[in-house]
């Protein structure tokens, strides 16, 4: 493809990917507060009298690890004990722009990849502006001093520390030729590092946005239609204001906010209300109906790629073979509920919560409040969660106009049940497969058609009939097929839809991996064997492939009743395989191991990287053994954990992960191994029972029934 995600993520306050100095940030004035004055070199370091040297952080913290990991960027190139770092979440400003994305979103896997470069030129930049102050200073040339350790020092002892320095520095040009360092220089990038954040989780002090408390402050909860979209027609609030606690209830555009005293206590009250709902367009929907839909939908598909005559490769071919794969509605599930808190005051707005697109919030609470964008103030908390659910700011635009309402600073919090049905779902997909092998069963073709829902069209106004890259991700594979074609057709079946982790790599890797493996078993091979025969031209591929196997024992006898799968994939610049090994009894899967052979570039803290290998594979698992989001009359039919089931601790496999040193540019690993769970056990399904398992989740019902 030709066209960058970039392209279709519109904002008001898209920026380069270059650094942009000499900026007195929102912010400076509080970190003042604390540490003495700051002086600012660029958009990034805050560098105080007192040698406080501070990380304003431009993506979320939600787990992930960039509170540590961007920080060690930035202290490698600065020459600073990474402890001696500390870090504050940026404010909304155009510097902070994600230059993957086009806007400040955390997300697809892109903090590091996007951060790699910018943040290292930013700490080599200030570092030579320090030495250059120091050599003004003492009348030297910069080659006779060092900067080290949080400090420069020179002939004769000479040595002052970055803080004593910063003042005089912050006046000087900023250095346009900048040589960073060179892998094998590097004494913390690359080093399994401590996360500086753990402490303040243990401790209590690391803030979520359910922590938030501010003076005055009153609690809220919101009962919204049971069908998304419904708006209310009337509502009798009698009962509800005459419980105790309840300061006031009000009607806001998605529903009736109570507020009162307490949480419990706004939660107690909104049980009283009695609300007539206009259920609106989506009262009809139901997941048969948008199968149905998805079936016929006949717009005209979207080329994503085309190799060779696919049509005319299937004619010929010796044997040819198709299939349809079907992937659920998901939800978010993230383990802090939804919420935020505002604090809405003479024309100004002060939101403060979990954020993963700060200006998006920024922009839709001003829209909403009718004030300029200039008069919202966010502030980004720790996000117990993120998986996408957090790019979206329903929850604080409810906020800012409860607060609005009430003349109070509102802290909202959703219940589970509210952000299980009412949730962004990652959307349905229908993938149609058809291939053609040749008379050793080699494959000469192969076609690929997803049809789905646009996330794109709906959150950042992409034009229909428009390719949107999130839907392409991982469709095209990278074995060497002389002719295929990829295309997808955009299909709105009604419901709102939003990125789900990992976005369409696990909706395209299933469709992908699983009828490769159909494609194996139709020729009468291996299926490690026979992907492998189609990598010689992609090495990284072939190298992750074999690294998995191997790890795996591949070919080698297993326990009684145990069955593997394998399955490979480039996702964020990640090549990746997976083998996972299963059981089966009563059509219940038990997943015992799983093998990851990772290559994604250099890496900055392994040791985060295993974490998020191990994480992704326990979100991805929920989605493959049990979790699914189903609709009748437009109402969403899960509620909690009790029925949208995630992996506990007693399903949770042994993961062994395989790293391959590189110095490639970094890729993404937050959401590739996501992905790839769903195939490797699918394939290890069939491996153990004969049955081809087509339909996402793989849950005994679903077993039984095929």
């Amino acid at each position: 493809m030709t066209t960058t995600r970039r392209d279709f993520i519109k904002t008001t306050a898209l920026a380069g990917a270059g650094l942009t100095l000499g900026v007195l940030l929102p912010g400076t004035a509080e970190l003042a507060q604390a540490a003495g004055t700051i002086h600012t070199p660029n958009a990034w370091v805050h560098i105080a009298d007192d040698n406080t040297i501070t990380l304003i952080l431009a993506r979320s913290e939600m787990g992930q690890g960039v509170y540590t990991s961007l920080p060690m960027l930035l202290a490698e190139e600065l020459a600073v004990d990474l402890r001696k770092v500390k870090v504050e979440t940026a404010p909304v400003g155009a510097a902070y722009t994600n230059a993957l994305l086009g806007a400040q979103i955390t997300g697809g896997s892109t903090s590091v990849r996007e951060g790699w470069e910018k943040l290292r030129v930013a700490g080599a930049q200030v570092r030579m502006m320090l030495v250059s102050a120091a050599a003004a200073k003492w009348d030297l040339s910069p080659d006779q001093l060092r900067a080290a350790d949080g400090k420069v020092t020179g002939p004769k002892g000479r040595s002052a520390t970055y803080g004593q320095l910063a003042e005089a520095a912050s006046r000087l040009p900023v250095p346009k030729d900048v040589v960073l360092k060179d892998a094998k220089d590097f004494k913390i990038i690359g080093k399994a590092t401590k996360r500086l954040e753990t402490p303040h989780k243990v401790n209590g002090t690391a803030q979520y946005g359910i922590d938030v408390k501010l003076p005055g402050m009153v609690y809220a909860s919101v009962e919204q239609c049971p069908v998304i979209g419904g708006k209310v027609l009337s509502f009798d609030a009698a009962k509800a204001k005459a419980m105790p606690g309840v300061i006031d209830v009000v009607q806001i555009p998605d529903g009736v906010a109570v507020v009162a005293n307490s949480w419990w206590r706004a939660k107690k009250a909104r049980e009283a209300l009695t609300v007539v709902w206009d259920e609106g367009p989506v009262a009809h929907i139901s997941n048969a109906s948008m199968q149905d839909g998805m079936r016929k939908a006949a717009d005209q598909p979207i080329p994503i790629k085309k190799t060779g005559d696919a049509d005319a490769a299937l004619k010929s071919a010796a044997k040819t073979l198709s299939a349809e794969y079907w992937s659920p509605l998901l939800a978010h599930a993230t383990m802090e509920p939804q919420n935020f808190t505002a604090d809405y005051k003479d024309g100004k707005c002060l939101v403060i919560g979990p954020a993963q697109f700060q200006q998006g919030t920024q922009g839709n609470v001003a829209g909403a409040l009718g004030l300029k964008p200039e008069d919202v103030t966010v502030k980004t908390t720790f996000l117990g969660g993120g998986f996408g659910r957090r790019l979206e700011y329903d929850f604080a635009v409810q906020a800012a106009q409860i607060s609005k309402a009430v003349g109070k600073p509102v802290k909202l919090l959703w219940t589970r049940e509210d952000d299980t049905t009412h949730d962004f779902y990652r959307p349905m997909a229908l993938h149609r497969m058809r291939a053609g092998l040749d008379a050793s069963g080699r494959p000469v073709a192969l076609t690929f058609q997803l049809t789905s829902q646009s996330i794109t069209q709906r959150l950042f106004g992409l034009p229909k009939g428009t390719l949107d890259p999130f839907m392409a991700e991982a469709s095209v594979v990278s074995y060497d097929i002389p002719n295929m074609t990829q295309e997808l057709i955009e299909h709105d079946s009604g419901l709102r839809v939003g990125y789900w982790r990992s976005v369409s790599h696990a909706l395209n890797a299933f469709a992908n991996e699983s009828f490769i493996d159909e494609m194996a078993a139709a020729a009468g091979k291996d299926p490690y064997q026979y992907r492998l025969s189609m990598l010689d031209k992609q090495p990284r591929f072939a190298n992750v492939l074999k690294l998995a196997a191997e790890k795996s024992g591949w070919g080698k006898p297993l326990p009684a009743g145990h069955s593997r799968g394998i399955a490979l994939m480039e996702g964020y610049d990640t090549y990746m395989a997976q083998v996972a090994e299963i059981s089966v009894k009563d059509d219940t899967i038990r997943v015992h191991k799983v093998w990851v052979a990772a290559d994604l570039g250099q890496m900055i803290n392994p040791d985060t990287v295993e974490a998020q290998l191990e994480s992704s594979i326990a979100f991805g698992l929920s989605a493959v053994l049990g979790s699914e989001i189903t609709l009748e009359q437009g109402r969403v039919q899960q509620t909690n954990f009790h029925n949208y089931p995630v992996v506990r601790m007693s399903d949770m496999p042994r993961i062994d992960v395989t790293l391959v040193p590189s110095t490639e540019k970094p890729g993404g690993i937050g959401e590739p191994a996501t992905a790839l769970i769903g195939p490797a056990v699918a394939n290890a399904l069939f491996a153990a029972t004969g049955k081809r398992l087509r339909k996402i989740p793989l849950s005994q019902e679903n077993i039984k029934a095929a």
